[in-house]
């Protein structure tokens, strides 16, 4: 194995999803301690060198949003709109749904259809963790509305 792809291959689920040392991390989704990903959360926080905010209770700006999500869990477009109540205007909104043949998969379509409705738009899907897939979600206005030099 070349050094670069024992790196790759070494490289953190929380790293993985863009998420950056300092980052502010707000959690929605978690109904159950056991119904989410515990090694990517704590991977989370050990690379964001943060606390994660836990709830919709706090006014902090976040950088990423991880909503975990069930089909059942209710309305997906409602879930996305309060995601975006604490993003920061270049953040990113990262949802967690079970992979396929899993208990409450969402269908990719059901998402395809939701994000635009929500005000947001899909720019990549991975392997979040063993048991979830990860869609990346961000504001079309964040990504035409970048510094300019």
């Amino acid at each position: 194995m070349t050094a670069s792809a024992d790196r790759a291959a070494q490289r953190g689920l929380a790293e993985k999803l863009g998420v950056e040392p300092g980052a502010v991390v707000q959690v929605l989704g978690v109904s159950d301690a056991d119904d989410v990903d515990r090694a990517l959360l704590d991977d989370v926080a050990a690379r964001a060198g943060t606390e994660l905010i836990v709830g919709d209770d706090s006014d902090d700006v976040v950088d990423v949003v991880l909503l975990w999500w069930r089909e059942g869990d209710g309305d997906l477009v409602d879930a996305l709109v309060d995601s975006l109540t604490n993003l920061g205007d270049s953040g990113v909104v990262w949802l967690l749904t079970p992979k396929a043949g899993r208990d409450g998969h969402v269908e990719p379509s059901d998402i395809d259809e939701a994000a635009p409705t929500a005000g947001l738009s899909s720019t990549r899907s991975t392997s979040a963790a063993p048991e979830w897939s990860g869609t990346r979600l961000v504001s079309p206005r964040a990504q035409r509305s970048k510094p300019r030099r």
